[in-house]
């Protein structure tokens, strides 16, 4: 059974965290599970697709809403969320946001040349443990660590 590593919200309260909705994109090509992963716009630092609520979109819809405009990605979700993870979001100025992504996978089918963010961002495919390394949220590293859709599932 996977474990959900503890949430930080960095002692926010309640009102100060905001929810954030992440695509966790993947293929398997020759039996090998790879990530995609992209840059963020500011620092460049490696992350996963995400953004806020879209009105009246499910959260999987805007994951998949969010990998389109930030990797170029088409695909599909089953709309289950693999786990949530923390992180804090620079808004500028001197305090981050505390933000919770909950994470859906999305299974790349396509890769596009042009997209929205093309000319802000990198996109990169890598296995499971590079990813969990570029990453810098903890919990989001552990969380690609464990997702392996090529594993059945085992009804309890």
């Amino acid at each position: 059974m996977i474990k959900q590593l503890p949430i930080s919200v960095n002692g926010a309260r309640k009102g100060e965290v905001r929810t954030q909705f992440a695509a966790l994109c993947y293929r398997v090509k020759k039996g090998k599970l790879r990530i995609l992963l992209v840059t963020s716009r500011r620092s460049k630092r490696w992350i996963v697709p995400k953004g806020w609520p879209i009105d009246s979109a499910t959260p999987a819809a805007t994951a998949l809403q969010e990998a389109w405009e930030e990797a170029g990605v088409t695909g599909k979700s089953t709309g289950l969320s693999v786990g949530v993870y923390s992180y804090s979001k620079d808004v500028g100025g001197t305090d981050d946001l505390p933000c919770i992504a909950v994470l859906y996978p999305v299974e790349v089918k396509s890769l596009a040349k042009v997209f929205p963010e093309a000319g802000q961002r990198r996109r990169r495919w890598v296995s499971r443990k590079k990813a969990a390394r570029l990453v810098a949220e903890r919990e989001l590293a552990q969380l690609i660590l464990d997702f392996d859709p090529r594993r059945k599932k085992v009804a309890a």
